[in-house]
């Protein structure tokens, strides 16, 4: 076999790991929710030989060639060398589609590293002898090296990365699919996506993560993801949607406190993106229904509700959001399944 596609997703941190110590290790646990529509589809082909000692391919997103992309999969590539003999003396191609805006803070890095690290290891010796869980677990720890938060697109509809009180099999090197119980409420959840920003960040999740180094309050924060992780396993089985919310806006907002108190300082957010938290925050006031935002390392707002009040959230979006949108551009996505081969 040459050739291997995967469609895997992006997902959406509840608690945000912001922080990493050499190789791609959290410096703090992080659970998300898996999304469904929000996508990379990437196919790995195996092309004639190469007489190069480095690795030989070319990279297209959306059938462009884009050399842009190519030091960051050659270093991921470079990190799990010692697994890739198959690809030495082999020219290849990378061929992949967003359904999304990538680099805008939609965590186009976790769909596409997990999406390759699916194929290469489809297409290596190693995963055609491995046993389903094995695979996925694998496919995680390879895909950690890519993008610490690819790790967790490899399983649905919720993936915790990095070592947890209480979760004997949680790993630093891998996620795993969460196995707590999780109330009915919250699996069919939905992600509107509030397009604020499309075009890339100012400042790569890579380099913000490199700033928590030395960051004054970066271990009271470490602590507090973990107790963050504690209460929210309480909260998914009890289903109870006011905690839900108030520790996700917490967990966002402190993700961009640290980025703004971190030397040097920088800032994600767009003032559209407080516009619209203070017109969600105003909308529940008024409405007493559990509609609440996160947000990753970008502008764009995540608005998560249950299914249940979807219809009368998108008519806020549609009637009070879509003037601070570019072009008025929404997503809608909800928690999925995980990836899915496509070959």
């Amino acid at each position: 076999m040459n050739k291997s596609s995967w469609r895997s997703p992006s997902n959406i941190a509840l608690v945000k790991y912001w922080g990493k110590y050499d190789p791609q290790l959290p410096a703090n646990p992080s659970l998300s929710f898996t999304l469904k529509e929000s996508y990379t589809e990437t196919t790995l082909e195996l092309l004639g030989e190469s007489a190069s000692e480095d690795f030989d391919f070319d990279i297209f997103l959306d059938s462009v060639k884009t050399d842009s992309f190519k030091p960051k999969i050659k270093q991921f590539l470079q990190r799990i060398e010692k697994d890739l003999d198959f690809l030495k003396g082999r020219r290849f191609s990378i061929e992949t589609y967003n359904s999304f805006p990538h680099s805008s803070g939609i965590a186009s890095s976790a769909s596409g590293m997990s999406a390759l690290a699916l194929n290469l290891l489809s297409l290596s010796p190693e995963g055609k002898n491995l046993s389903q869980e094995a695979f996925f677990r694998k496919a995680s720890e390879w895909s950690r090296l890519g993008s610490g938060s690819a790790s967790r697109s490899v399983f649905g509809p919720l993936g915790l990365w990095g070592k947890t009180a209480g979760i004997a099999e949680s790993s630093d090197e891998y996620a795993i699919p969460y196995q707590g119980k999780v109330d009915s409420v919250f699996t069919s959840f939905r992600d509107t996506i509030l397009l604020v920003e499309t075009g890339q960040k100012a400042v790569s999740s890579t380099a913000g993560h490199g700033l928590m180094n030395g960051h004054p309050f970066a271990a009271e924060r470490f602590k507090q993801a973990h107790r963050n992780m504690a209460d929210l396993q309480d909260i998914l089985a009890q289903g109870d949607l006011a905690a839900f919310g108030e520790l996700l806006e917490s967990e966002a907002l402190t993700l961009h406190a640290m980025m703004m108190s971190s030397r040097p300082y920088f800032i994600l957010m767009k003032p559209g993106s407080l516009e619209i938290i203070e017109k969600i925050w105003q909308w529940r006031r008024e409405t007493r229904k559990p509609m609440y935002f996160t947000l990753d390392a970008g502008a764009n707002v995540h608005l998560l509700y249950p299914e249940a009040i979807e219809q009368e959230a998108l008519e806020f979006v549609n009637s009070s959001l879509k003037g601070h949108l570019i072009n008025g551009a929404y997503i809608c996505d909800q928690v999925g399944n995980g990836p899915t081969p496509l070959t």
